[in-house]
């Protein structure tokens, strides 16, 4: 089977050498020749016009920044796609941008789901993400054999937007949790606790949680957390702060009470504002500990870094 793969950044370019590796024929295109290269270097074929990805291709699979681009890039390429060919969306965006996506596919006599991940750049290297995917039933199936290939888990949540009204409830999550994960550390600091002692207690208590014992924000009791290596990699800030904002979004138009999650949106607008975008969200902590967070940044729905370039904001 041959895949096209649209979006060779810092989580599209290991899912797609993950798809090569286990011996799909993948052809590859993103703007920045640069991310091109590195895929290239892993077994990934490349080319330099995205029609020339689809047009032999049985899926097209799409990892880009935000809903405007998926939508211009649907809307570019389902005339050039294989009659039939599958699309499959991995981006993080709104749950009308991937409603009005799948139907553009549809429309076009191509099924279609979104498929949003958990778990970082770190999980896309080992292939250990999880997908949340909304989507017809036999387009799901559809697409399963290619989200195993480059994830362990993928839950069907429903139709069209459903796998990404899960992510946006997921992030809620994740967001306030590295918030308190931080604060508790800070505190424990302040209190005398080591962070080994903190973390020894708390991975096996009920301050158990993934930003605690996958992505300490502290280095040292975690070494594959960004925190060992100055929080470069990982999930960016400024990516958190999108989708929180996704979120902030949905629940306004829904009208769900959110107190918690959008004083979180708000904590990271404004670490994002003085701190920059690139590094991983759990840098956080360190404005955290100096108390240099502007309580009245307003939190924002629009995206501040583009997830198919660097973490570090360099193509």
């Amino acid at each position: 089977m041959s895949v096209a793969f649209l979006g060779l950044g810092n989580m599209g370019g290991p899912m797609a050498v993950n798809l090569a590796r286990a011996g799909q024929r993948v052809v590859g295109y993103d703007p920045v020749p640069m991310a091109r290269d590195r895929v290239f270097a892993a077994g990934v074929t490349t080319v330099e016009e995205p029609g020339a990805a689809v047009a032999d291709a049985d899926v097209v699979i799409t990892m880009l920044p935000g809903g405007g681009h998926v939508l211009d890039c649907y809307q570019e390429v389902l005339p050039l796609a294989a009659p039939g060919a599958l699309f499959l969306d991995c981006s993080t965006i709104d749950v009308a941008d991937a409603r009005a996506a799948a139907e553009l596919a549809l429309v076009a006599g191509h099924p279609a789901v979104d498929a949003p991940v958990s778990g970082g750049v770190v999980g896309a290297e080992a292939a250990t993400l999880t997908f949340m995917v909304g989507g017809e039933d036999t387009a799901f199936t559809a697409a399963e054999p290619y989200l195993r290939l480059m994830g362990a888990r993928a839950i069907h949540c429903g139709a069209s937007g459903a796998g990404q009204a899960a992510k946006v409830c997921n992030n809620l999550i994740l967001g306030a949790s590295m918030i308190a994960v931080s604060e508790a550390f800070a505190l424990g600091e302040k209190l005398g606790l080591t962070n080994q002692a903190l973390f020894d207690v708390a991975s096996t208590a009920s301050g158990q949680c993934w930003a605690l014992t996958t992505n300490c924000p502290v280095p040292g009791p975690v070494p594959k957390s960004p925190a060992n290596r100055d929080y470069a990699g990982g999930f960016a800030s400024g990516l958190m702060l999108k989708d929180l904002g996704l979120a902030m979004a949905a629940a306004e138009q829904t009208g769900t009470t959110t107190a918690l999650g959008r004083r979180a949106a708000e904590l990271y607008a404004a670490f994002v504002a003085q701190d920059g975008p690139a590094r991983d969200f759990s840098a956080i902590i360190t404005a955290i500990r100096d108390g240099s967070l502007d309580p009245g940044t307003p939190a924002t729905a629009e995206p501040v870094v583009d997830d198919t370039r660097n973490q570090d904001g360099t193509p």
